[in-house]
């Protein structure tokens, strides 16, 4: 349950929407059908975040064959799952159930081989995969994984009427589920009533976006719809951003600290050179990855 919260957030000057960017459908996995929002293009700009993907349907093909066994090494994956039920294992020897509301967070560290299974036959799965990447001291550090159900994840609702859950950062005076030294990453779902505003502060070195999911939202001059990103600027005195709902709408914000490292990816790699690659290639070929 929300809790109502008494602090409020400052900004005396907004962001503004640097630009809006369209997902590109594709598909992952077994099949799984998906769009692409933050795509390898974004990484420099978006620093520290590498991918996000949007999943959403309620026809079984498009998602029933999930992700068998997979790796990753040099970055943390952050699964939000709005409706569906998805198994995890992997070769740390973790496992958990992903159900509706919940959210998984695994840091693959030195390596990992994982699979995501959908546990359904039918209805929805829809949620949200996004890459954190990880400063180049941690990228071989000992995997981790914690399951969070959706009643473990911190959540505020605002003076506005503004429900959040805090999936990392802190927001109107509650802390996240997640913190990061280095990347200190901000990871709010928003949801909006028609005509309702949110406010909430950024560090000016954070790079940031929001993605609607649902209805549409104003920010500044710029109209945010459905199924949009809208990177948000760097401009020098702004201190947060501002959103208000045209109508009821849901969506994330998304915020971090640049790493400003060197960025060498792979498909399920990411590290900061090209020889570092290599060595993931062959660990991953001669069975020493995880």
């Amino acid at each position: 349950m929300s809790q109502l919260s008494p602090a409020t957030e400052t900004v005396t000057q907004s962001r503004k929407v640097e630009r809006l960017i369209t997902g590109v459908p594709t598909s992952d996995g077994a099949g799984v059908r998906l769009t692409r929002v933050l795509t390898h293009e974004l990484q420099q700009r978006l620093d520290p975040f590498l991918m996000l993907d949007a999943f959403g349907s309620d026809k079984p093909d498009d998602y029933i064959a999930g992700f068998p066994d997979h790796p990753h090494r040099g970055f943390e994956t952050i699964t939000y799952m709005l409706a569906g039920r998805m198994l995890h294992r992997d070769s740390a020897g973790h496992e958990g159930l992903l159900e509706s509301g919940g959210v998984q967070w695994m840091t693959a560290g030195r390596g990992v081989i994982h699979s995501e299974i959908p546990q359904q036959e039918e209805g929805r799965m829809e949620g949200f995969q996004l890459w954190l990447n990880l400063p180049a001291k941690d990228k071989m550090s000992t995997p981790w994984y914690r399951d969070f159900k959706a009643d473990e994840l911190p959540r505020v609702r605002t003076a506005e009427g503004a429900d959040v859950t805090v999936i990392a950062g802190a927001s109107h005076g509650v802390a996240g589920a997640v913190t990061r030294d280095d990347t200190a990453p901000v990871y709010l779902d928003i949801h909006l009533p028609a005509g309702a505003s949110f406010a909430q502060a950024l560090p000016a070195g954070h790079n940031a976006f929001v993605y609607v999911y649902e209805g549409s939202v104003q920010l500044g001059d710029t109209t945010v719809p459905k199924q949009r990103m809208a990177i948000l600027d760097n401009a020098a005195g702004a201190d947060g951003v501002r959103l208000q709902a045209n109508e009821a709408a849901r969506l994330l914000l998304v915020a971090g600290q640049p790493l400003r490292e060197p960025i060498a990816q792979y498909g399920p790699f990411v590290m900061n050179t090209q020889e570092e690659i290599y060595q993931a290639l062959r660990d991953f070929r001669d069975g020493t990855l995880a």
